[in-house]
């Protein structure tokens, strides 16, 4: 992972609901959610759930799925992972088992 897509995922990280998000898309897995549900579940205005997704997007952290009228959203996990990844790459002078 690049340092610029690292700052890019932070800052979408860098807020609250966002990582609220996140999270509740994580904890649902490959089936993930639609708006609607992310919405009730949460609590959130449509509106501001459509914003922060977008965000979370452009991040590289969600992915979205058109499935005929509905769009069902996912953690990348992928990405998440290498997120992960490049802020323990070089812990411990690369031991990671001395940490």
């Amino acid at each position: 992972m690049e340092n610029k897509d690292a700052v890019n995922a932070f800052a979408a990280l860098a807020q609250e609901s966002r990582l609220t998000v996140l999270r509740l898309l994580v904890q649902n897995g490959p089936d993930g959610l639609t708006p609607g549900v992310i919405c009730e579940t949460l609590e959130m205005p449509a509106p501001t759930l459509s914003f922060h997704l977008k965000t979370l997007a452009q991040a590289g952290l969600i992915v979205a799925t058109q499935e005929g009228r509905f769009v069902r959203y996912r953690a990348a996990m992928p990405a998440i992972r290498a997120l992960a990844s490049f802020l323990t790459e070089d812990c411990c002078k690369g031991q990671l088992s001395r940490c």
